[in-house]
């Protein structure tokens, strides 16, 4: 969970209003293009769960919550791989360890309810031991405090909980770009000491940390005196934080919008958020910093380690939609195209201490992807945005060759999307990825699926037609005579909050569980119709 910041101050030229698009045809090479991605990681789509909320999501010994395991099993189920999970946030910079705690998490909330501090007990551990056989755990150490003697217990209890079989990584300190006014040099002075002394009173055969987690978005032009000076992963390794070689990964947040504040709470709507150029501009940002850290750790070094669509814990009507499904979608799979390794969706509840005018107080937050628990923003529910995730796990599926790019609008000669004004006819409305398995026989001649997107916004509340568009595939097919397997995301519209509306392939999951028919389309003729406010997965 993000501190009150800049975040989500990002904007782009006002966009007019769009006429929709009825026809796209596919143009261009079939084959895997050079720009490409690296392979796809199977646990692409993570999840981050707030330290102080993490029992809420999965319960406890005496009372696991079903809800959740069913929902994160049915995404192993898909690709063989769990879900990651890190275990962080704003409190984990206010979490402590306590070996005698009968209670295996206590949240301190003083009278005006303000969440002050969590400590974590023995019996915390075996919480954690109630996620899906296999999830590799990150776990977010308290640097704010500047208490190294407790970061050290916390580490050293969680791999005596835990085992390094599922404690993957550590992570000191959460969004140090928004304390101690810390810049990449007195940050890595006290980073790389405290990553070296655990590594070695720890034993650590390899690099077990993941270094940075800030939350500032990058400023444009990079070369400016401020952007060069910001605290991130970049500026982090130039410093010398990694110079004994205890950095495995680095992570970076992003919120695209947020309602931390009045001017950021107004822009903060879902036509948008629903958009490909917004979104793809605002991640294009990160381009100089994933480029710098792969090189420098390797292909599969860099993740979004918290994220979700608006800050401060979401926007009702925005962030609980079917239309932030697509934009999770969407976000999820351009993001793997720049070579973000994995993206881990933040889950928790609006927290007092990060802002006195934000604009949410209580309960869970309004961008979860399900309510574990009853709580004073609405009842146990699976929201449309977990459908987005099914859509990625089954796209990767168990291939561990996968490779993919963005089809259209397309990037530029410089790696930056391509706009309306360079090109893109439907204003980021339509949207078409492609992905390769190079283990197969043509793998990287042409795609083995396709997901394709129609961002148009269309609500429930509307009484026109339903538009629609159709995506002439047929270019990116071996035999154009071949029917092709078509999945679909779909909803009534893209206001729609509720999950037992919503359905991928032909059945929701609303309950946690497949409920309906498993609904494929067959289609000839490489053309593919999609409603607006719909996506489709193609297996060709």
């Amino acid at each position: 969970m993000t501190r009150i910041s800049k975040k989500g101050a990002f904007s782009i030229a006002f966009l007019p209003k769009v006429l929709a698009l009825a026809n796209l045809k596919l143009t261009g090479h079939p084959y895997l293009p050079l720009t490409a991605s690296h392979i796809l990681n199977p646990a692409l789509g993570s999840f981050s769960i707030e330290t102080a909320f993490f029992e809420e999501y999965v319960g406890n010994t005496t009372s696991p919550n079903v809800l959740t395991k069913n929902l994160l099993e049915n995404l192993k189920r898909r690709t063989g791989t769990p879900a990651e999970v890190r275990i962080g946030g704003i409190t984990a910079d206010s979490t402590s360890w306590n070996a005698s705690q009968e209670v295996s998490l206590l949240n301190f909330i003083d009278g005006t309810g303000a969440l002050q501090n969590t400590s974590i007990g023995p019996g915390f551990w075996d919480s954690v031991k109630l996620l899906p056989e296999g999830t590799k755990v990150t776990l977010n150490l308290d640097l704010q405090d500047l208490d190294y003697e407790g970061a050290l217990s916390m580490a050293t209890s969680s791999i005596n909980g835990l085992g390094l079989s599922q404690l993957d990584r550590l992570e000191i300190g959460n969004e140090p770009d928004h304390y101690l006014q810390f810049t990449a040099q007195n940050y890595t002075a006290i980073w790389g000491a405290w990553a070296k002394n655990i590594s070695q009173t720890l034993g650590f055969a390899a690099p077990r940390f993941q270094i940075a987690a800030t939350v500032e978005d990058p400023l444009w032009p990079y070369d400016a005196p401020e952007a060069s000076s910001q605290l991130d992963c970049v500026s982090a390794l130039a410093a010398g934080s990694n110079k004994e070689g205890v950095v495995r990964t680095c992570s970076e947040h992003t919120y695209q919008y947020s309602v931390c504040d009045p001017p950021r709470i107004a822009v903060a709507t879902l036509p948008n958020l629903v958009n490909h150029t917004r979104l793809a501009m605002y991640l294009d940002l990160w381009q100089p910093r994933i480029k710098a850290v792969r090189e420098q750790l390797g292909p599969d070094s860099f993740v979004v380690g918290e994220y979700n669509s608006v800050s401060c814990s979401g926007k009702d009507g925005v962030s609980n939609t079917f239309g932030q499904a697509l934009w999770l979608l969407d976000t999820t799979f351009y993001a793997a195209s720049l070579n973000v390794s994995r993206m881990y969706i933040h889950q928790g509840g609006p927290l007092a201490l990060q802002s006195n005018v934000q604009l949410n107080h209580g309960g869970m937050s309004f961008y979860d992807l399900w309510y574990p628990v009853e709580n004073s923003n609405g009842p146990v529910k699976v929201f449309p945005s977990y459908s987005a995730y099914l859509f990625v796990a089954e796209t990767l599926g168990h291939s561990r060759t996968l490779q993919m790019a963005n089809i259209y609008p397309g990037r530029q000669a410089n790696g930056s999307t391509i706009t309306t004004a360079l090109g893109d006819a439907s204003q980021g409305q339509l949207v078409a990825y492609g992905f390769w398995d190079t283990e197969q026989s043509s793998g990287s001649k042409y795609p083995t699926k396709l997901a394709l997107l129609n961002l148009e916004i269309f609500n429930q509340t509307q009484t026109i037609p339903r538009p629609q568009a159709t995506f002439d595939i047929s270019g990116f097919l071996q035999n154009h005579n071949r029917a092709v397997t078509v999945r679909r995301l779909s909803a009534p519209g893209a206001d729609v909050k509720d999950a037992n509306v919503t359905t991928w392939a032909g059945q929701n999951f609303a309950s946690g569980l497949a409920a309906g028919k498993f609904v494929e389309e067959r289609v000839s003729g490489g053309k593919i119709v999609l409603q607006a406010s719909e996506a489709v997965l193609v297996v060709v």
